[in-house]
């Protein structure tokens, strides 16, 4: 499936999120947008074949928008968690780039995530006019475990939150770096399948995920507030994600395949090299020219 070496996915993740730091604001937004949307289509997905069959199907069938959202070059700020920092330590992007592009594509999530979970609540809902679907009381339990739950626990489910965030984006950022480790379409699904599944079926924390499912849930009745949502899911899980995809991945991977770089570089270092060859050349040419007039001379008696 033409495999790429580790050490070159690392300079292609590298190559990734500098492009992500240099992209405009409105492509980010829009990339940003679609990428929140085909997540929550995939979450809602995911959620009902997990009810109608078991949780494991669901989990199998969720990466499909991970899937979609890389072969279509849009965004997830989770897998620029990962990607975006190598460029700044490697000084090809800007702190404020990185934190430009955060801010934007959020934004970008929260848009089309609210505009799936609006339309959605209406599908399953018929306009309102119906509580009949499993999904409803399958959406606001889950908003409530998301957030309530962690509350009851108080420090500890901040903290349980948080070490949840860090080990899906653990799993998500491997999945974005594992993508890069083939150049073929069938290769890149593949290798980013298995770990996208892995988060989901275990039930870590996914902020964009959650950007779906917490308001999807509110809409529905759940008794959580916007504060609930936002001290006792969101940004605790922003924030686990950012450290589980700069931390684990991106550096983790970067030390891991770490290449000293050419004091020289490569077309200097070849140039350089050419020249010294040369002059080795000439000055063997001159040697040669010196002893055969040598030897050409009349013997001195």
């Amino acid at each position: 499936m033409s495999y790429v070496k580790p050490e070159q996915a690392v300079e292609a993740a590298v190559a990734a999120g500098k492009a992500k730091a240099e992209a405009g604001n409105l492509q980010l937004l829009m990339r940003g947008v679609l990428g929140g949307a085909i997540l929550a289509c995939a979450t809602t997905l995911a959620l009902a074949a997990a009810g109608q069959t078991t949780g494991i199907v669901g989990a199998f069938i969720f990466p499909l928008g991970f899937v979609i959202i890389v072969i279509l070059g849009l965004e997830l700020v989770t897998g620029a968690f990962a990607l975006i920092p190598l460029a700044v330590y490697r000084r090809q992007a800007t702190v404020s780039d990185m934190l430009r592009n955060f801010a934007v594509v959020i934004l970008g999530h929260l848009v089309g995530c609210l505009g799936y979970a609006a339309a959605y609540v209406a599908v399953i809902t018929r306009m309102g006019t119906s509580d009949a679907d499993p999904m409803i009381a399958t959406l606001v339990n889950l908003a409530e475990a998301k957030t309530l739950a962690y509350a009851e626990l108080g420090s500890a489910g901040f903290t349980l939150v948080f070490i949840k965030a860090v080990l899906c984006n653990w799993m998500v950022t491997l999945g974005v770096v594992l993508a890069m480790t083939s150049t073929s379409t069938g290769g890149k699904i593949l290798a980013m399948w298995l770990p996208i599944t892995c988060f989901f079926a275990q039930g870590f924390e996914h902020a964009v995920v959650n950007m779906f499912a917490i308001p999807a849930g509110m809409m529905l009745g759940a008794d959580v507030g916007v504060g609930d949502w936002w001290l006792w899911n969101q940004g605790p899980v922003l924030l686990g994600n950012f450290v589980g995809g700069m931390l684990l991945t991106g550096f983790a991977l970067y030390l891991a395949h770490l290449q000293t770089p050419a004091v020289v570089p490569p077309l200097e270092l070849q140039e350089e090299r050419g020249n010294g060859l040369a002059e080795q050349l000439s000055e063997l040419e001159e040697e040669l020219e010196t002893m055969a007039s040598a030897q050409g001379e009349p013997a001195k008696h």
